[in-house]
């Protein structure tokens, strides 16, 4: 049965307030993940025995924390609503550190596997920002707030990274387990940030206003298309990213190059934030993701190039480019595809798919550095770019460019 959309009046003065909160809880919150993936691997390398085909696996198990948390992220914020969710999720990312530095301590790395998995579900309320700002904005503010927010990026990839470099060796002689500890004072920090947010409890949803089927939402094109694109551009980020530390230190690259390089990486996901939303209004969500994809394969080339640090940081800069445009393009183009009543469900979906294929990838990363080598790793970039050109041309010539909300 069809049901009757629910209509919303925007406060784009609010949202800008918002997406404000929002960009400052996730340039706090979001230095977890730089964290975990700077540190994680070579932890978890540290405390393996012969057998190093597992190292990436603490940070595939921060990924699969992110996706599985989603939907109960979701769900939980529609009952209780986004400060309270987002709090908890700021309180759950502290467990996750605290777990997480024991597990060095201690020497044991399922333990560390659960730490950054705790951490990776309390990331999965920072993962939601994006969609918050999105929630109380106009049509045409909309990409812009979602851009603001993932803007805050920028000072996640200065703090997280520092955070390590001047941390790992603070309980020394154990390694690494310092700069797991100082999650505990940024999650703190975020609680404080998001008790400025003020975004309403959404209104219970009543009979007959529950939206639409999730399957007819899900068989839209312009759906498929966007969480497939977003899908990848998070995806081969995760593959290139968390395999990069392990390249490095095995071509005679410091730690220290590794996190600085890793640094230079989220600066470049998150910078062009100040403008990716200005150029999905002028040029178009199309265009904007094909851009990224077009820099995810130049990321591809310039790694197989060659293994100096100009290399791994140039093809890194371009990893997180690439990403931006193409995340931030198709996450835009997903809140054209549902209505305000089914918001819930929708990006709960998608976060799950986008973050349960990028634990997959973070998991593959270790096993085919491991086996195949570093130019394996950056091979498979290009027919998964390739794929989603196919995607968007058959969107393009589909006309399927009508937004539903």
């Amino acid at each position: 049965m069809t049901t009757a959309p629910i209509t919303e009046e925007f406060d784009d003065r609010a949202a800008r307030r918002n997406a404000l909160v929002l960009a400052a809880a996730q340039a706090i919150g979001g230095a977890s993940a730089p964290i975990v993936v700077s540190m994680a691997s070579l932890a978890g390398f540290y405390l393996l025995g012969e057998d190093k085909s597992l190292a990436t696996l603490p940070v595939a198990f921060f990924i699969i924390g992110v996706a599985l948390g989603s939907i109960p992220a979701a769900n939980l914020m529609r009952l209780i609503g986004r400060r309270p969710g987002f709090q908890i999720g700021a309180l759950g990312a502290m467990i996750g550190g605290a777990l997480s530095s024991y597990a060095v301590v201690a020497g044991d790395f399922w333990l560390l596997c659960l730490g950054t998995a705790v951490t990776g579900v309390g990331n999965s309320f920072v993962q939601q920002y994006r969609f918050a700002a999105a929630d109380t904005a106009s049509a045409a503010f909309r990409p812009k707030a979602i851009s603001w927010v993932l803007a805050g990026g920028v000072v996640t990839g200065v703090i997280g990274p520092q955070i390590v470099i001047f941390t790992k060796d603070s309980l020394a002689p154990i390694p690494f387990a310092g700069a797991f500890l100082a999650q505990i004072a940024l999650g703190a920090l975020v609680i404080l940030i998001l008790s400025f947010l003020r975004i309403p409890k959404p209104a219970p949803v009543k009979v007959g206003q529950g939206g639409r089927p999730l399957r007819e939402i899900v068989s839209q094109t312009r759906f498929v298309v966007a969480v497939i694109c977003a899908i990848a551009s998070y995806g081969l980020m995760s593959l290139v990213m968390t395999a990069t530390p392990l390249a490095m230190v095995a071509c005679d690259h410091s730690q220290t190059d590794a996190t600085l390089g890793i640094q230079w990486h989220v600066i470049a996901m998150f910078a062009p934030s100040f403008f990716t939303g200005a150029l999905i209004a002028r040029f178009g969500h199309e265009k904007v993701i094909a851009a990224g994809l077009a820099l995810l394969a130049g990321c591809g080339v310039v790694a197989l190039m060659g293994i100096t640090l100009a290399h791994f940081w140039g093809a890194l800069i371009l990893l997180g480019i690439g990403w931006n445009f193409g995340f931030i393009g198709a996450t835009s183009m997903l809140t054209e595809t549902y209505r305000p009543e089914e918001r819930t469900r929708v990006q709960g979906l998608n976060d799950f798919l986008v973050f349960g294929f990028q634990a997959v990838a973070a998991l593959m990363s270790g096993a085919m550095l491991n086996a195949y080598g570093w130019e394996s790793v950056n091979m498979v970039i290009f027919p998964i770019v390739a794929m989603c050109f196919v995607l968007l041309a058959w969107l393009w010539f589909k006309g399927d460019n009508e937004p539903v909300a």
